[in-house]
């Protein structure tokens, strides 16, 4: 028995060692040429290189789709029109406050103040106004009296003038007419003035009483606009300055959604745009885009959009969240995992691709739209294929072998 596992043993021998170090005269003896063996010997060779250079990567193989064609932000409501309604003067508030929540028409009495004296100030004015207005007839009658001694003294001076030449009257006479003549025209101007002054007092007493009935405008503070009163008005008794408030308006129909679009999509924004919305209680309203911004936010770099919607029975809070579409033209996009963007050397956002011969190239992107199941990417192919597992161990010229897994729908 022994004797048999030792010529086994060597017989094993023998064939290990006629297949390791003497293969090529083996497989000759089997009947294989030496071309066929140097064939077969170059392409293990070879498959052994690209195995060992290429890197093992996880492809998707994108085709691009035509993405619904709104614009989608996330914004809030805000109303149309929201002011402080101030006081003007200092007074007491003699009007019975009104509570936050009530309507109010444009017009309405918000605070009433206490006139004070200044029903006496504006009696005074008045009566200022009316004796300054009593003046102008005395001034005119003034002047047109003093126009009458030109006219005499003229005709004075020309007789005097005319006697003095002929010789029948004497020089004094003559430069007694130029002195009165000189003196009615002074007369004259002087008359003139007092007219001017009499008007100026009257406009001056005019002055005065608008600023009087201004003063009693204050007194009384009223809505703006129609609205529903966000705070109480002033309580009765308050006294009031210049700046206190009196009430807080606001008016919420319409009301306005306020979003902000990124640079990427500004351009597909129109203003008039059919807009819709849905706010966080499930309420669906519609509208249109009445303003977009020609400057972007410094910090996030976003242009900011509104939407104006009718909100009659008021259901449409200030401040609510909403998500909201805006129409605009449909685009060709890639619905990528977000985890398959990378960024090359130069910083820029794009992707690495499986090219011709298996080879890694970066694609530069433009991010769309962000959602739950991926992003929207444009300016790749129509058909791409994308590395989503191993992309960030390759760069541009890289050999790889890619595994393809389907495209998720």
């Amino acid at each position: 028995m022994r004797l048999i596992s030792l010529i086994n043993a060597v017989l094993v021998t023998v064939a290990l060692y006629f297949l390791v170090f003497q293969r090529d005269e083996l497989f000759a003896f089997a009947g294989r040429g030496e071309d066929q063996s140097a064939s077969a010997e170059d392409s293990v060779e070879q498959g052994s290189v690209v195995a060992e250079n290429a890197v093992g990567v996880v492809a998707l193989r994108s085709t691009a789709r035509e993405i619904g064609s709104a614009v989608l932000l996330r914004g809030q409501t805000k109303a149309n029109r929201q002011v402080e309604v101030l006081a003007e003067t200092t007074s007491t508030v003699v009007s019975e406050p009104m509570r936050k929540g009530a309507f109010v028409e444009a017009g309405d009495l918000l605070c009433e103040l206490d006139p004070g004296t200044r029903p006496a100030g504006l009696a005074e004015a008045m009566a200022g106004k009316l004796e300054a207005e009593s003046r102008i007839p005395e001034a005119e009658a003034r002047l047109e009296e003093a126009h009458a001694l030109v006219a005499e003294a003229e005709i004075n001076l020309k007789a005097a003038s005319r006697l003095s030449e002929s010789g029948f009257g004497s020089e004094t006479r003559r430069i007694s007419s130029e002195a009165a003549m000189s003196s009615a025209e002074a007369g004259v101007k002087s008359a003139e003035a007092g007219l001017e002054a009499t008007q100026a007092g009257i406009e001056a007493a005019v002055a005065e009483v608008a600023a009087a009935r201004r003063e009693m405008d204050r007194l009384t503070i009223e809505a703006p606009f129609k609205g529903l009163l966000e705070s109480d008005t002033a309580e009765l008794g308050s006294l009031m300055q210049p700046g206190s408030l009196c009430a807080t308006v606001i008016q919420l129909d319409p009301i306005k959604l306020v979003g902000f679009v990124p640079e990427t999509e500004v351009n597909r924004i129109i203003v008039g745009s059919l807009a819709s919305a849905k706010l966080v209680t499930g309420l669906q309203v519609e509208g249109r885009v009445t303003f977009l911004s020609r400057s972007a936010d410094e910090t996030t770099r976003t242009f900011e959009v509104e939407v104006t919607v009718p909100n009659p029975e008021l259901l449409i809070r200030d401040g609510q969240t909403a998500e909201i579409q805006i129409a605009a033209e449909g685009v060709k996009a890639h619905l990528l995992p977000q985890s398959a963007l990378t960024l090359n050397n130069d910083g820029q956002l794009g992707v690495r691709t499986v090219g011709a011969g298996n080879i890694v190239d970066f694609m530069p992107i433009e991010l769309l739209r962000d959602t739950s199941e991926g992003v929207w990417i444009g300016g790749l192919p129509e058909t791409t294929d994308v590395i989503v597992v191993g992309q960030e161990f390759v760069t541009s010229g890289v050999a790889v072998a890619p595994t393809y897994m389907e495209e998720s729908q």
